[in-house]
């Protein structure tokens, strides 16, 4: 983890309104950097880091930001692009879609860890999402019990598109839990999300992802079906009878 950002935009200038309105958004000194790649010519930058202005900021702003910069060394200009997220792995998603390596932007270090599978999962999933999501609205709470959420729109879902994605701080643990919730519109996830008068409803999609999880790990643990040597001998020997014969398919 890096204590500072570096932009490594020294003699470079904007190539375009946009950018120099985005480099100015952000300042270096208030950013810690949790994951980083440059690539080896040195024509992209691709940082994801904690905005320590957020926390003393507007309540409920979100605290991490995602930055790509792309650089022109023949003219000397940039494009900068930055998004703010409440959520770690929509961040790192924004990035993988910008072609960031995604083995190389997943290296992070925050202090916590998933609490588990589950929350694995959810990240991969938004991660790998590739467009997937629309973000609608955010929110991080400041105080105890500390979560943030993230409301989206799937725009593969045929049932309930509006989905919740909720990140809550284990009690007195180095640990967080990441949950998603399915809504019929955002009125539905904010009426939730405001009254908390019920469990967060699963997305449909929740049980088949189960399912396939389960399916998948049994059969790392199983394995093959092998026949014991007996039943093999006896399938690969000759049969003696007289009878008319029968090939018999059997699993191995």
């Amino acid at each position: 983890m890096s204590a500072e950002a570096d932009f490594c935009l020294d003699g470079f200038e904007p190539a375009d309104t946009d950018s120099a309105e985005a480099e100015q958004s952000v300042w270096a000194g208030d950013l810690t950097v949790l994951a980083e790649h440059h690539t080896p010519s040195g024509s992209h930058s691709y940082l994801l880091a904690h905005d320590t202005s957020a926390t003393w900021g507007v309540p409920g702003e979100p605290q991490l930001i995602a930055i790509k910069i792309s650089r022109a060394p023949g003219d000397r200009t940039f494009t900068f692009e930055c998004a703010p997220h409440t959520v770690l792995a929509f961040a790192q998603s924004w990035l993988i879609e910008r072609d960031c390596p995604p083995d190389l932007i997943t290296q992070v270090t925050t202090g916590i860890a998933p609490a588990d599978d589950i929350t694995v999962q959810t990240e991969r999933k938004i991660r790998d999402a590739a467009g997937r999501y629309e973000v609608l609205h955010s929110d991080t709470a400041p105080d105890y019990p500390y979560e943030t959420w993230t409301m989206a729109r799937d725009r593969r879902a045929v049932q309930d598109p509006v989905r919740v994605f909720l990140e809550v701080d284990g009690p007195g643990t180095e640990t967080y839990t990441l949950r998603e919730g399915a809504f019929a519109d955002e009125e539905a996830a904010m009426d939730w999300l405001f009254y908390r008068h019920s469990p967060l409803p699963e997305s449909p999609e929740y049980h088949a992802e189960a399912a396939a999880r389960s399916r998948a790990a049994l059969t790392r643990s199983t394995g093959p079906t092998v026949p014991s040597q007996p039943e093999a001998a006896r399938s690969a020997a000759p049969s003696t009878s007289t009878a008319v014969q029968t090939t018999v398919s059997r699993p191995l």
